[in-house]
């Protein structure tokens, strides 16, 4: 008995997926963009708003899994997952997840509008995995809308104003991620992509790529109007061209992402920065950019 508890806790503690919780770094985005990082306040807002988002996150995973049980069991890399593999009962796997959900509840009351936000999300989420994963289309703006709802929970945790134009680029750029890793999926998983994620039976290959083609779009010109209306509010000084420059290393990011999944390798874009040298060179290059003329107003 002693002997299969470890592997039982790492199995819910993989049940929750923390190698996605990176995801929930968009909260970050609007305080950072705001300039509260450098108060107490501001980045205790952004910690528990990443904190109850990650665990939120984490109860929904639970949920999806064990509903995708079966079709998991047959898919070459997800038949790894702690219940499809048998590592973690179905049972246990239910109460966890409620335990976690609670968890996330009892976090996000530390700032209380965040409780709302987090609802959202969880309601999202599990309207997708209940129903919304079947629909073409639909569950690509399902999933995109997740990011921005994390975009949406760091400004209200901080208590900050959203730019429209900040909604614009993080609905973009998360709508081509989305649609990025559907389009590995198919190229990957070939024959077989549809009994893994049959909605994929909807998609071509032509679609996607004209979806990739205008969320890119957006986001590139999103950008540009959020940076360029940012600089004219502060009417000169370092700082205005600081936002105006940022447009350069955020456009060869994006840039780099789009050649990232033309080549297939899109379909885990949480570890882009990570495996791809060049794209975290110039996403770096971009953060140091655009925070210091964060700094300088």
């Amino acid at each position: 008995m002693s002997e299969k508890q470890p592997s039982l806790i790492v199995g819910l503690l993989r049940a929750l997926r923390p190698q996605q919780w990176t995801k929930n770094l968009l909260v970050v985005a609007a305080p950072l963009g705001a300039g509260v990082l450098g108060s107490a306040d501001g980045l205790a807002s952004v910690v528990i708003a990443f904190v109850a988002f990650s665990l939120g996150a984490g109860a929904t995973y639970v949920l999806n899994d064990l509903r995708d049980l079966e079709r998991d069991r047959i898919h070459p890399r997800k038949r790894h997952r702690p219940f499809a593999s048998g590592a973690v009962p179905v049972g246990v796997g239910v109460a966890w997840g409620l335990i976690v959900f609670a968890a996330a509840i009892g976090v996000s009351l530390l700032r209380p509008n965040l409780v709302w936000v987090l609802l959202g999300y969880v309601a999202l989420t599990t309207a997708y995995s209940l129903w919304l994963k079947h629909l073409a289309v639909i569950e690509l703006v399902a999933i995109a809308a997740g990011f921005v709802v994390r975009a949406v929970a760091g400004a209200v945790a901080a208590d900050v104003p959203i730019s429209p134009w900040f909604f614009v680029v993080v609905s973009a750029g998360a709508l081509l991620m989305v649609t990025g890793k559907r389009s590995a999926e198919m190229f990957h998983l070939g024959e077989g992509a549809v009994v893994a994620r049959p909605v994929l039976a909807e998609y071509t290959a032509g679609y996607l790529r004209s979806v990739e083609i205008i969320a890119a779009s957006l986001a590139l010109i999103g950008y540009a109007l959020w940076s360029f209306d940012s600089a004219v509010a502060l009417q000169g000084g370092l700082a205005d061209v600081l936002f105006k420059v940022s447009l350069a290393p955020f456009a060869a990011a994006l840039l780099r992402f789009v050649l990232i999944v033309d080549r297939g390798e899109g379909s885990e874009p949480e570890y882009v920065l990570v495996r791809d040298r060049q794209m975290l060179i110039v996403s770096l290059v971009w953060l140091g950019v655009y925070g210091a003329g964060v700094l300088l107003t």
